[in-house]
């Protein structure tokens, strides 16, 4: 059975850093592609970060410069290394994995995951 654990949210003032980390069970890691998605109050879901089964990385635009995304295999566990955080950034944060390969440098839809973690909270003061 996937399990996906997110950790590593909390409150930060703007300008700051905080790295997320998801821990995963339950599956071979090369099998499946990870996103990082978020979603704020009264706004709908959106992907921010992704990785896919060889490593290549996508990321939206408006977290490029700020974000990597990143997974240790031998640890499984998939992390997102958040810089510079503006207010914008509060949001909850979610990971996600899909079972398949996907070779492709774009974010995916929510839709294509089967799996998702239970979230951790970011909240960025001005």
């Amino acid at each position: 059975q996937v399990q996906l654990v997110e950790s590593g949210g909390g409150s930060v003032q703007a300008g700051g850093s905080l790295r997320l980390s998801c821990a995963a069970s339950g599956f071979v890691n090369n099998l499946y592609y990870m996103h990082w998605f978020r979603q704020a109050p009264g706004k709908s879901r959106e992907g921010v970060a992704g990785i896919n089964n060889s490593g290549r990385t996508s990321y939206s635009d408006s977290v490029k410069g700020r974000f990597t995304i990143s997974k240790d295999n031998a640890k499984n566990t998939l992390y997102l290394q958040m810089n510079s955080l503006k207010p914008e950034d509060t949001a909850m944060y979610y990971c996600a994995a899909g079972y398949g390969y996907y070779s492709g440098s774009s974010l995916l839809s929510g839709r294509k995951f089967g799996y998702w973690g239970q979230g951790t909270q970011v909240t960025v003061s001005s």
